[in-house]
């Protein structure tokens, strides 16, 4: 079934974003269990139906989330997901960063320009000021990609997020509005990371 491109926030040469929908259960849950050797053990996406119809309502539904599925442009299949979870408004304007790659899109730099892309929605239509990115200190993939977007590395936090059955040592990055030079998505010859892969979800 052909996708629709109706949908679409922002377009980059090769991707473009849009929101989560409930009618992507079947295409997101086949992806994400093609992907679990390049997931584990750092993400753990729905890879059921049923779980993703949970996940998909609360991106959906609550106003402290907003959820993106970065797809291609030639195809509108679903190359990865950009979350920015635990928005909070008032005096913050900031929101936390989780994405992933799906295995057939990763490596091809597809995620840097996704990224690009919702930095931009996430500066412009969404009005924040602050975006962070926690990743795990083994993730090599997923500090590559925030450090090629801009992000500056924090600090380090023992023990922050509680994944996987156990609580993870994370290194904090953030990138604010006056840091982000408008957004533009990097041209297809421009270096990638080694792996487009993944901080949280």
């Amino acid at each position: 079934m052909p996708h629709s491109t109706s949908r679409y926030l922002a377009e980059g040469p090769r991707v473009a974003i849009r929101h989560f929908a409930p009618e992507d259960g079947p295409e997101f849950t086949a992806r994400a269990r093609e992907s679990k050797d390049l997931h584990r053990p750092w993400l753990f996406p729905p890879d059921t139906e049923d779980a993703y119809a949970g996940y998909a309502a609360r991106l959906i539904e609550d106003p402290a989330r907003a959820g993106f599925l970065v797809c291609e442009k030639d195809s509108g299949d679903i190359a990865g997901f950009i979350n920015i979870n635990n928005i909070v408004r008032g005096g913050f304007q900031c929101g936390a960063l989780g994405y992933g790659a799906f295995a057939h899109a990763a490596g091809r730099g597809l995620m840097r320009e996704g990224l690009a892309l919702v930095i931009s929605y996430a500066f412009g239509p969404l009005g924040l000021h602050r975006l962070e990115i926690n990743a795990q200190p083994g993730n090599a993939a997923s500090l590559a990609l925030a450090r090629g977007a801009g992000f500056r590395r924090e600090g380090f936090s023992p023990a922050m997020i509680h994944i996987d059955g156990a609580w993870r040592d994370h290194e904090r990055w953030a990138l604010t509005a006056e840091m982000w030079p408008g957004g533009r998505p990097p041209a297809a010859d421009e270096p990638t990371p080694p792996a487009d892969t993944f901080a949280q979800s």
